[in-house]
């Protein structure tokens, strides 16, 4: 039987997961998913391939996987089937049935991220996990100024951790902004580009929140992406702060709504047998 190739769509608190990516010896996200699927398959190995790593800590609300499953099941019943056998911090939110060539990392065109920081003066314990604190007075027209000096495609190795090899490091970021919830007394930052480099957000977060503190001039973003040096830029923010929120694809590629009306003999079983373990 052809295997199929499924694309979802995954939200998860990477609160106690060791990231995204399977790890040996610790608990991952795909690790997680990894297992539901051969439970699925009736030990079947179903490899999954994420759009992007996520850090130990940081979450998300669109990440996007894809893989190849031996039987035919339509992607409402996968999305129940996945939901049921998972850990209740990952929630599978869409699944289609794509073509072969669509590839979750190759083919993306792009990626949305955002930052949450808690201004309040006392931490919120129940913030602790999904917001960075940051409890210092903030000048937002230096910062606005700041964000849009990221904007554009630039070189930027002096935001990208030191550790992550010889890739090119020239990226388009087309939208770097920030908004203020004043009921929540937080900040929203949102990153928009066609790709981002190991923690970049992190550390764009963590420098320009020393801009907006005055502790560094406010053409500062101009400076760092002039001198191309991790070591000149500010500190990598914690992980928590950080959400991955969508993913970007041609349409060509990923073709949504599709799906399989008939159900092989093998895949029908299979399915009867997860109708009844859902129950």
């Amino acid at each position: 039987m052809k295997w199929i190739r499924y694309k979802l769509i995954v939200q998860y608190d990477g609160t106690h997961f060791a990231g995204f990516q399977i790890q040996p010896h610790d608990r991952t996200v795909q690790g997680e998913i990894q297992k539901a699927l051969k439970i699925m398959t009736k030990g079947i190995e179903v490899i999954i391939h994420g759009s992007g790593r996520t850090d130990s800590g940081v979450h998300a609300k669109g990440q996007v996987i894809h893989f190849d499953y031996p039987f035919i099941i339509p992607a409402k019943n996968m999305q129940r089937a996945l939901n049921s056998l998972t850990t209740d911090e990952i929630f599978v939110k869409e699944v289609s049935i794509v073509e072969d060539d669509f590839h979750a990392r190759y083919n993306t065109s792009g990626k949305k991220y955002q930052y949450r920081v808690d201004l309040n003066a006392i931490p919120d314990p129940f913030k602790r996990l999904y917001t960075l604190h940051h409890p210092y007075p903030l000048d937002m027209d230096k910062l606005r100024n700041a964000l849009k000096d990221l904007e554009g495609e630039h070189d930027f190795s002096s935001f990208c951790a030191s550790n992550s090899g010889r890739e090119d490091k020239v990226r388009t970021v087309y939208e770097a902004s920030v908004v203020k919830d004043d009921f929540n007394n937080e900040l929203l930052f949102t990153f928009r580009g066609n790709g981002f480099l190991y923690n970049m957000v992190r550390i764009f977060v963590g420098t320009l929140l020393q801009i907006a503190n005055g502790l560094r001039p406010a053409d500062e973003i101009q400076r760092l992406l002039e001198v191309k040096d991790r070591n000149e830029a500010g500190p990598t923010a914690k992980p928590q702060g950080l959400y991955l929120m969508e993913v970007y694809y041609e349409s060509s590629i990923a073709k949504k709504g599709t799906d399989y009306q008939e159900i092989g003999e093998v895949g029908e079983q299979v399915q009867h047998e997860l109708d009844h373990t859902a129950k």
